[in-house]
């Protein structure tokens, strides 16, 4: 550690996003991007709003964008927040929500960013279990806490819980903020969003990196009570007002408001999961049921790490996390039925050679 470094940073580990290659040097179904582009709507809302306005500050209230998600929603603007990215979003609602005296729960196996976050703003945290077959327990948050952070749908699992559980989490934690991340919500899971009105501690996070093809762009949004939403900007325009720029806003708006294009996505990519699942039973591959735009895979006589490294080898990146109690699972993006097929086909090789 340099000795210029803050103490904080002495034991911060942090994530380690998925690999990013060059442009068509591999078939790439290791970060959970959408396999096809944004709406046209969104390339003709940003190259209307790249002109002479550049050199101008973007809109810090971001009021376009908030109302298209609203409207979407069925909710006011004043009860959306948005931001560079939900993990930026996930980020100010840590630090607006929760402080070193107090304690907060998530699954042990989920998004990793979760334990990052609360090491960077020293909350404590329990990493509960999650079931045997990795389902996620309502029960489970049993503790008396300031916070519950979860994926619904989880990953990397890809396994969703239903609406009335997490209906339970909220009722029988009001003292808590309820923090439901639904990045991967679109593609089969319940949205809590229609909770927003009945429960003052729930507060819902989306982005439109997965659903709406817009991971380049970086937005991601919350969704809750208007005080919830207070606290968010308060954090924000403590640390940077302007974090969306005029080409993201733009580009949002446009695809939050082209839902025909994002239905008919989201169903081409249930359709390739569900294909793409049964076929890889077929080769001997337990897979978790998911309702997300990834597979969570493990072969019972193979390792996992082997499979990795053989696909790689073929031009094919998938994600394997080397971390207990899933390390003999490999998380593949759902790609487009061509790259699945090609990903299928190389598994059947790798399977008769290691």
């Amino acid at each position: 550690m340099n000795s210029y470094w803050s103490r904080r940073l002495a034991h911060l580990v942090p994530y380690v996003p998925g690999e990013q290659p060059e442009e068509g040097s591999f078939i790439k179904l290791n970060t959970n991007e959408n396999p096809y582009p944004p709406s046209p709507r969104v390339l003709e809302a940003i190259a209307a709003a790249a002109d002479g306005a550049l050199r101008r500050y973007p809109k810090p209230e971001c009021g376009d964008l908030r109302d298209a998600i609203a409207e979407f929603y069925g909710l006011g603007p004043e009860q959306v927040f948005v931001g560079n990215g939900s993990d930026e979003v996930l980020a100010l609602a840590f630090l607006a929500f929760f402080a070193p005296e107090d304690r907060i729960a998530f699954p042990k196996i989920s998004y990793s960013f979760y334990p990052v976050y609360a090491d960077l703003f020293a909350v404590p945290y329990d990493a509960v279990a999650l079931r045997e077959d990795f389902s996620l327990d309502a029960g489970v948050f049993a503790g008396d806490y300031k916070g519950i952070v979860f994926a619904n749908p989880n990953a990397p699992t890809g396994m969703a819980m239903p609406l009335d559980q997490v209906e339970q989490i909220l009722r029988e934690h009001t003292a808590a903020l309820v923090v439901v991340d639904e990045a991967y919500v679109d593609f089969g899971g319940e949205s809590a969003v229609g909770l927003v009105e009945r429960y003052p501690n729930l507060l819902v996070v989306q982005t439109f990196s997965k659903s709406r093809s817009l991971a380049g762009l970086r937005i991601g949004f919350a969704m809750g009570q208007q005080p919830l939403i207070e606290a968010l900007s308060t954090v924000k325009n403590s640390f940077n007002s302007y974090t969306l720029d005029r080409l993201a806003q733009a580009g949002a708006a446009a695809a939050m408001r082209d839902r025909a294009y994002f239905e008919d996505t989201c169903r081409r990519i249930v359709a390739t999961r569900e294909r793409s699942a049964q076929a890889l039973k077929e080769l001997g591959f337990f897979v978790l049921p998911s309702k997300t735009n990834f597979l969570f895979a493990a072969h019972p006589e193979q390792d996992a790490g082997a499979l990795f490294a053989a696909l790689r080898e073929r031009k094919i990146l998938v994600r394997y996390f080397n971390t207990p109690g899933i390390d003999r699972f490999l998380r593949i993006t759902v790609g487009t039925d061509a790259e699945m097929d090609a990903l299928l086909s190389a598994l059947g090789d790798s399977l008769k050679a290691i």
